[in-house]
């Protein structure tokens, strides 16, 4: 475990994610406290990243549970293989039918999802546990949560209850777009911090550490087009995901520098709606690539 800020921030930055001081605070404090960490923010501002990272720098698996409508305890936790348990009833002859029926229920028969996988106490080390996009699921499923956000624990009605061991809790994220409000109760039961877009400087970090092989000038011409972009009212602002790929793209066509006709060519990677499209294409591209130049000169 880090001993430090520094050190938490020093680490995240040989797994190539560059954290602000404060989101590097967050971190190490959910690490000494125990507690889960609560990440929102805008798509693509790198909070399902820092997961994979701090599963990187700790050396330790990583459990990712996807959120979608309709998610539930069978999707989420745990579900009983009912097949298995169909087939040794027809199987099992006389006394033994009876006996099986009676251990209906036993461990073997339970099919483990993310939630129960990552509070195994057979597991060698504990996960990071990741619950990604929470505002994505149901309101529903967020009370089931409460009990293994407090107390690392899921109650199996049919078996009693699974723990994770003494002082050996998951590392666990939570993510969220803001798509809508979670409820208060997940939130008081985390450490919350607010994942905004990068400042230049801190994008030109994050392109430097993960795309190395971009030109300076053509990075630094990125990031402010890019930083441009989020000045304008569209519907969908790129993120430094957006940025990260717009860059790999431009090093496949070998471009050095940003040109009108590479921008109108290549907007699809970094924009993905039309209406987005049609609003930055011809003056307002010319326009702000007319600042980066001006920018250039100056």
């Amino acid at each position: 475990m880090p001993a430090s800020i520094d050190e938490t921030a020093a680490g995240l930055l040989g797994q190539g994610y560059v954290a602000p001081r404060e989101l590097s605070t967050a971190v190490f404090l959910a690490l000494r406290l125990q507690r889960p960490l609560f990440l929102e923010g805008e798509p693509g501002t790198g909070k399902t990243e820092i997961a994979k990272a701090l599963a990187a720098l700790l050396g330790r698996p990583l459990i990712r549970l996807q959120c979608y409508e309709g998610l539930d305890l069978a999707g989420a936790a745990y579900e009983w293989n009912y097949a298995r348990q169909m087939l040794e009833i027809r199987m099992a002859q006389g006394e033994a039918r009876q006996a099986l029926a009676d251990d209906l229920f036993a461990p073997r028969f339970l099919i483990p999802r993310a939630l129960l996988k990552a509070i195994d106490p057979a597991q060698p080390v504990a996960p990071v546990l990741l619950i990604d996009e929470l505002d994505r699921a149901d309101e529903p499923f967020e009370a089931y949560l409460l009990e293994v956000l407090s107390d690392y624990q899921i109650s199996i009605p049919e078996l009693g209850t699974i723990a994770a061991p003494a002082g050996r809790p998951p590392i666990v994220i939570i993510t969220s777009n803001r798509t809508r409000e979670i409820h208060d109760a997940v939130k008081r039961r985390c450490l919350y911090h607010w994942v905004d877009f990068p400042d230049a400087a801190r994008e030109l970090e994050i392109l430097r550490q993960r795309v190395p092989q971009a030109p300076e000038a053509l990075a630094r011409q990125i990031v402010a087009f890019i930083q441009g972009l989020r000045g304008l009212d569209l519907y969908k602002l790129p993120g430094v995901a957006e940025t990260i790929e717009w860059s790999r793209a431009l090093l496949e066509l070998n471009a050095l520098v940003l040109d009108p006709t590479t921008l109108q060519s290549t907007l699809g990677v970094l924009l993905k709606y039309q209406d987005d499209i049609a609003r930055v294409q011809g003056s307002e591209a010319a326009r702000l690539l007319e600042q980066l130049r001006v920018a250039g000169r100056d």
